[in-house]
């Protein structure tokens, strides 16, 4: 099934600098122990990047592993000939292990139910399925909540190693990207209710892994066999701003566009959808192609972008496929303007971005649809 159209002949595109990414990974295993192993967390398009090139890079730069939400990218990244540890960060059905046993992806389970019933796939397919057991401390999200239960889970695969490989176990901590004191608070019980887990198993599979880009950055008490790489991989702060970002992570992603058509306004007439913004002055108005349907949303009316390293406000509602933006003198048709990234001196970042649609620059980037072309160097 075909997806959504690339917008090749329309000059609104995002460059990723895969030099960058590699780059960012090099920062990061220079903050980690020597036995630490690093899992490119490539899920959502690698955060809205690209999943095949930054997998790729990440391949070059030497990662370990790599960590997607779902089967089917880890299924694509089987295709493009990575063969690197895959974990499946998701949980899912127990009839699909055997898809993922067949593609040597590696599974989250959170329940004995699931071992249970892949087991009976499994073994009619004569085959192993690799295993990360995903423990709840506190997100409260997916994972075994209690000793008794994850004990159960070990027990089971101990008792079943033709069918699994107990290939890990780990958490995933909700504040670590925070200083406030309620937070660091919060890390510290989910640390702790990880140790008390931790407790019931005995003989430790290959990888024991808490540690998030947050985690790793802030808690280096958190250690673990290995560091699962997202955000951070990227050149994005985990914390937004609220804890410091070494200044060694980069950036790797710019969002541009172009003035394709300009207008003179007089005082008195108005822009866009609702009639939102009605000129007080005489002035330039220019047209720009971004819009929702490309992950620019609408909540990004009023704030600004670059144009010949001037601010420029973005007036009217934002439609679907295009812009309008307010010009402080006359520009010509086919200048670039900047919605992230640098121009002429000033620089958007994706946190800009964020904080102006009181969102996460997570959200940002992942919403940048397949419509925005992604050329890479």
């Amino acid at each position: 099934m075909l997806g959504m159209v690339e917008g090749t002949h329309r000059n609104t595109y995002a460059e990723v600098d895969l030099e960058v990414i590699k780059q960012n990974i090099n920062a990061e295993k220079k903050l980690m122990d020597t036995q630490q192993s690093l899992f490119a967390v490539v899920k959502a398009n690698a955060y809205g990047h690209g999943l095949v090139e930054v997998s790729q890079a990440a391949h070059a730069a030497g990662v370990d592993g790599f960590c997607v939400a779902i089967i089917d990218e880890g299924l694509k990244l089987r295709s493009i000939g990575l063969s690197e540890m895959i974990l499946v960060l998701g949980v899912n059905p127990a009839a699909q292990a055997v898809v993922m046993a067949q593609n040597n992806l590696s599974a989250t389970v959170d329940s004995l139910e699931f071992l249970e019933d892949a087991a009976v796939f499994l073994r009619a397919h004569k085959l192993q399925l690799a295993v990360h057991l995903a423990l709840d401390t506190g997100m409260s999200r997916i994972g075994f909540r209690t000793p008794a239960a994850l004990a159960a889970a070990v027990t089971f695969l101990k008792a079943h190693q033709t069918e699994f490989k107990f290939e890990g176990i780990f958490t995933h901590f909700a504040t670590a990207d925070s200083s406030k004191a309620d937070a660091q608070a919060y890390y510290r019980q989910q640390l702790t209710r990880f140790q008390q887990l931790m407790a019931v198993v005995a003989e430790k599979p290959r990888y024991v892994h808490v540690a998030n880009s947050a985690a790793s950055l802030w808690h280096r008490e958190a250690k673990g066999d290995a560091v699962r790489f997202g955000v951070a991989m990227y050149g994005l702060n985990p914390s937004g701003g609220d804890l410091e970002l070494p200044t060694v992570f980069k950036p790797a992603l710019s969002l541009s566009s172009e003035i394709i058509s300009l207008r003179r306004l007089a005082a008195g007439e108005s822009v866009g959808y609702g009639k939102t913004y009605t000129a007080k002055n005489d002035e330039w108005i220019a047209t720009v192609p971004i819009g929702y349907a490309d992950g620019w949303l609408r909540r990004m009316q009023g704030f600004a972008v670059l144009v010949a390293g001037k601010s420029c406000e973005i007036v009217g509602r934002v439609c679907m496929d295009q812009i309008m933006i307010r010009l402080p003198q006359k520009i010509a048709v086919g200048t670039r303007v900047t919605l992230i990234g640098e121009n002429q001196g000033k620089t958007i970042t994706a946190q800009d971005v964020a904080t102006y649609s009181e969102t996460i620059h997570y959200e940002v980037l992942c919403a940048l649809s397949e419509r925005v072309p992604r050329y890479y160097n």
